[in-house]
């Protein structure tokens, strides 16, 4: 606060005029933009798993039955409900669809102990909690439903997200990869929550609670930071205006980041519903499903981390994967180091641009651009309508000089 006094952002382009991409960017609920898309293109693909489609309608309407199942239990505007899933198609509707009952989502990642997921589940208070009937997954919810204020749990089951081949030979073939769900009044499966109706929606405004993404854990207990719907609306509407690409062409963005983490969560998710495009999504990052996913579903997209970028180098089918349909590849979470930037783009011929962000901004800050002059080794340009101050690293009083790293 002491900083903005001294240094006050100026309004606009920082020169006093009003920003010219101000007017593109409008604060809007999410799920208002998602029923947007399943109506100007209810047949196009909003995902791609494991080889199945589903498409914009198909899983609005889930949503929405979600929602009218949520509505039906007394979920309602302000109750949390947790979202403790790899990226699987049931966590869009889920996500959706508890935003359509007017309820607050809370990620929490599939990699946490009994104690992190009960800690955060009391801190955020969430009611209900869905997850999926995973080994690793199903057997930590059912222990934190016995050990803290969580009310229900939501079981998805990966067989019926999955092709009907596939599906068979989960069920059949490889039952040791099924949890059993226990017989138990406060756990039930995902599709027993789905009401009929599109049900009867809870008023909500832009400023409204939409997301609490759990944050800071290298530097202590995490903390949920209070992302509302303008704030994930309007960097994802960002995002989608960096892009320079014809808008008539194919959108497939590769989704091996984990959605429950708010670079995922905006960079994959929203910023793909608002532009209309498909997800091929992944349960969770390995170099060989993702080398294999380039070659079959010929993604045009793929954001990730420095270390997801050097493990598919490191891999030995990286030399037999087609990367000619992807037109970008956009790293962020740590600092992309110069060499394997220029490795990466020596082999593939796919260009690799670094950005910033952090939770509390909703995702994205800043980027180099897709095209055209960049800086590599740098956070690029703020996004659209968005302002930046570089201050000093030892005195965060003072703007860092010219010229000079700063913070």
């Amino acid at each position: 606060m002491t900083v903005s006094k001294r240094f006050p952002l100026p309004p606009g382009d920082g020169y006093g005029h009003p920003h010219p991409w101000a007017s593109a960017i409008r604060p809007l609920l999410l799920h208002d933009i998602f029923a947007g898309q399943a109506i100007k293109t209810p047949n196009a693909a909003l995902v791609e798993f494991m080889g199945r489609r589903f498409t914009y309608r198909e899983l609005h309407a889930v949503a929405e039955r979600f929602a009218a199942g949520l509505a039906a239990r007394g979920i309602a505007r302000g109750d949390r409900v947790g979202l403790f899933l790899p990226n699987v198609p049931s966590y869009v509707a889920a996500s959706y669809g508890a935003m359509m009952a007017g309820a607050v989502v809370v990620n929490f990642s599939p990699l946490y102990s009994v104690e992190e997921l009960a800690a955060q589940v009391v801190d955020s208070g969430t009611r209900v909690l869905v997850t999926l009937d995973a080994p690793a997954l199903l057997p930590t919810a059912c222990k934190v439903l016995d050990t803290s204020p969580l009310e229900q749990l939501v079981v998805v089951r990966l067989a019926d997200e999955l092709p009907r081949v596939k599906s068979i030979g989960l069920r059949f073939l490889k039952r040791s990869q099924i949890a059993q769900l226990p017989r138990r009044p406060d756990v039930s499966l995902w599709r027993d929550w789905l009401g009929t109706g599109a049900g009867e929606r809870s008023a909500l405004a832009p400023s409204d609670l939409a997301l609490l993404q759990y944050t800071g854990g290298t530097t202590g207990t995490p903390k949920g930071a209070m992302l509302t719907h303008a704030n994930l609306s309007s960097n994802a509407q960002q995002i989608d205006l960096l892009d320079p690409f014809d808008r008539k062409d194919a959108d497939i963005i590769l989704g091996a980041l984990p959605l429950f983490h708010v670079f995922a969560n905006t960079c994959v998710l929203n910023r793909t519903v608002v532009r209309g495009g498909c997800m091929v999504l992944l349960p969770r990052f390995e170099a060989k499903q993702v080398l294999a996913a380039i070659n079959r579903s010929k993604p045009t997209g793929f954001p990730g981390v420095p270390t997801m970028f050097q493990a598919l180098m490191d891999h030995p089918d990286f030399s037999k994967t087609n990367w000619k349909s992807i037109r970008i590849c956009i790293s962020g979470g740590a600092p992309l180091p110069g060499p394997l930037c220029e490795r990466f783009e020596n082999a593939t011929g796919t260009r690799l641009i670094e950005g910033y962000g952090l939770t509390e901004s909703a995702g994205v800050v800043s980027a180099n651009p897709y095209t055209g002059t960049r800086k590599v080794g740098t956070i690029g340009q703020p996004i659209p309508a968005t302002q930046v101050l570089l201050l000093d690293k030892e005195d965060p009083a003072r703007l860092a000089p010219d010229g000079e790293p700063g913070e």
